[in-house]
């Protein structure tokens, strides 16, 4: 049973396609960018700068932080799967997943049962990192459901399909979509809401 809190971030599970490919951003990430970016981390596009940040609980966001490289100060190149912050660098390109219709695996910071399916939650501890420095994000999805007619970061759409995890476990692995994609659409309480940029 998924008795035990292991968070592990936004991973990718599948895509409908049966392509799952992270994007590559040219001059993604401000060289300088004073906080941590860990593998797994909800992150959208800052419209003021056209690169990606950080996503907290409730925005709407394009996807998961996938890994980054760049050049240091000394001319060396160099491939990590966060971004570690106040990194002065040139030439850095930022990968993330961003298509909307990928399937990811995530944990809960609670129990859920099966009438979960198709319903939204936001996410949790969106910027907190692993206990263990392993560059993944720390990040789970709420368990609290969006009210009535409204809306929420993630929609539910499955259990992951483990031996060890099962519906009623303290911290349940479930397979969700972005359900408030930051330049894509909102299915909320049965319309399509045009996405706002924040």
């Amino acid at each position: 049973m998924s008795a035990t809190s292991a968070a592990f971030g936004m991973r990718p599970a599948y895509h409908p396609s049966g392509l799952d490919r992270a994007q590559a951003l040219a001059n993604g990430i401000a060289s300088g960018y004073a906080s941590n970016i860990q593998k797994g981390q909800p992150v959208k596009i800052d419209v003021t700068t056209g690169q990606i940040v950080p996503a907290a609980a409730g925005d709407a966001f394009v996807g998961c932080f996938a890994g980054v490289e760049f050049t240091d100060t000394t001319g060396r190149r160099r491939v990590s799967n966060f971004w570690p912050a106040s990194t002065s660098a040139t030439e850095i390109v930022a990968y993330f997943y961003s298509d909307p219709a990928i399937v990811y695996e995530i944990q809960t910071n609670g129990t859920l049962a099966q009438t979960s399916i198709g319903q939204e939650y936001d996410l949790a501890s969106t910027t907190a990192p692993a206990t263990v420095t392993t560059g993944l994000s720390a990040c789970m999805m709420s368990t609290t459901a969006a009210s009535a007619n409204g809306s929420a970061q993630m929609r539910v759409i499955d259990i992951a399909p483990y031996p060890d995890n099962a519906w009623g476990d303290a911290y349940v692995i479930v397979r969700a979509q972005i359900a408030e994609h930051q330049f894509g659409s909102i299915y909320s309480g049965g319309r399509l809401y045009p996405a706002t940029i924040l």
